[in-house]
C-alpha cells in the first residue's frame, strides 16, 4: 500500500449509495485527488465516504468498466495510469463510430434539436460556469449531435469511451481553462462543428467530426506528455 492520502475524497449522504459513491470516486479521479497509478484500499475509501465496503466495491466495478480504475485481488484498487497508447486507442474507436453516426443524424435533426444544440453551445462561452457545468454541456452537445441515429449499443459504447476520454481532456485542457480566451475558442470550435452538421450534408458533417476529434486528440496527447507513462 502506498500510504498516499485520500483526504480529497469527500463524504456522501446515505442516499442512492452506489450511485453517489461512484460519482464521488469518479470526481476525485477527474479532479486529480486520486492520481493516476495511485493505489488505495476499499476500506480506506469506505471510511472516507462514511459507507460500508459493499457499495464501494460495486462503484469500483462500474468505474473499472469506464477505464478509470483497475481492481486488484483482495480489497484494493489502483487509479488507471495515463498513457499515450490508451488515449490513441480511445480516439481510434471514437473515429470509427462518431463521424458515421453524426453523418447519419444530420439529416434527421429537427428544429428542436437545433435549439438544444445552440443552447449547449451558448454555455461554452460563459465565463462564470464551473468546469463540471462546462463538461456536462459538452457531453450533452456531442450526445445530441448523434442521438437521432444512435442505437442503444452505440450509446453504451460511446458512453464508456467518453468517460475514459474525459480525464485526459480535463488534464490536457486544464492549463487552458485559466486563459480568458479559452471559453471563446471552445465556443467557436463547436460552432464550426454545428454549422457543418446543420448543412445536412452527411459527408461534410462526418468530416467536421473527424477534424474535431483529430484536433482534440493532438491537444490531449501534448497535454499529458509530462505525466503519461
Amino acid at each position: 500500500m502506498t500510504g498516499v492520502s485520500t483526504s480529497g475524497v469527500r463524504r456522501v449522504a446515505a442516499v442512492s449509495i452506489v450511485e453517489q459513491v461512484t460519482k464521488e470516486i469518479r470526481r476525485s479521479i477527474l479532479a486529480g485527488d486520486l492520481r493516476p497509478g495511485q493505489e488505495f484500499s476499499l476500506r480506506e475509501i469506505a471510511g472516507r465516504l462514511g459507507v460500508s465496503i459493499i457499495p464501494v466495491r460495486e462503484a469500483l466495478r462500474q468505474l473499472e468498466g469506464q477505464g478509470l480504475v483497475i481492481t486488484a485481488r483482495g480489497k484494493s484498487a489502483v487509479v488507471a495510469p495515463l498513457s499515450h497508447e490508451d488515449l490513441a486507442a480511445i480516439y481510434r474507436l471514437r473515429r470509427r463510430i462518431e463521424p458515421e453516426l453524426v453523418g447519419s443524424a444530420c439529416v434527421l435533426l429537427t428544429r428542436h434539436d437545433h435549439a438544444r444544440l445552440t443552447g449547449h453551445l451558448a454555455l461554452f462561452g460563459e465565463q462564470a460556469l464551473g468546469l463540471d457545468e462546462i463538461y456536462a454541456a459538452h457531453h450533452e452537445f456531442h450526445l445530441d449531435l448523434l442521438r437521432p441515429a444512435a442505437t442503444h449499443w452505440d450509446l453504451r459504447i460511446l458512453g464508456m469511451l467518453w468517460h475514459a476520454a474525459e480525464r485526459y481532456i480535463r488534464l490536457a485542457f486544464g492549463g487552458r481553462d485559466d486563459n480568458p480566451d479559452e471559453p471563446r475558442r471552445r465556443e467557436l470550435a463547436h460552432a464550426d462543428l454545428l454549422e457543418a452538421v446543420m448543412t445536412r450534408d452527411p459527408v461534410r458533417a462526418a468530416q467536421a467530426v473527424m477534424h474535431h476529434l483529430d484536433v482534440n486528440e493532438e491537444i490531449a496527447q501534448q497535454g499529458i506528455a509530462p505525466i503519461a507513462d
